[in-house]
């Protein structure tokens, strides 16, 4: 059983690692664009920006929904980061458990 779980727990784990990842870059992203560091009318920054809308938007907005309106500041990517980072210790536990 161990064959099959460990491999799936790291692959998880993993897949939490990059999501975490990609949510710090677009972070990072949109404060760069609001402070003018960068433009999105460059295209190689809109894809890139597009793209982490795309992946990270679907996750956060029922976050938003839920957080109350702290005006311009938006502190869901650190709740979403928060509860992965949560849900990445008790899968690891898990993974201890079983083996």
């Amino acid at each position: 059983m161990n064959v099959v779980l460990g491999p799936l727990f790291w692959l998880i784990d993993t897949v939490i690692n990059l999501y975490i990842w990609i949510l710090i870059a677009g972070v990072v992203l949109s404060w760069l664009v609001a402070f003018n560091v960068i433009n999105t009318s460059n295209r190689f920054v809109y894809l890139v920006g597009d793209f982490l809308s795309r992946v990270t938007d679907p996750v956060l907005r029922p976050i938003r929904r839920i957080l109350p309106n702290l005006g311009g500041i938006d502190i869901s990517p650190m709740v979403l980061i928060l509860l992965l980072l949560f849900g990445q210790q008790v899968l690891r536990n898990v993974a201890l458990s079983l083996s």
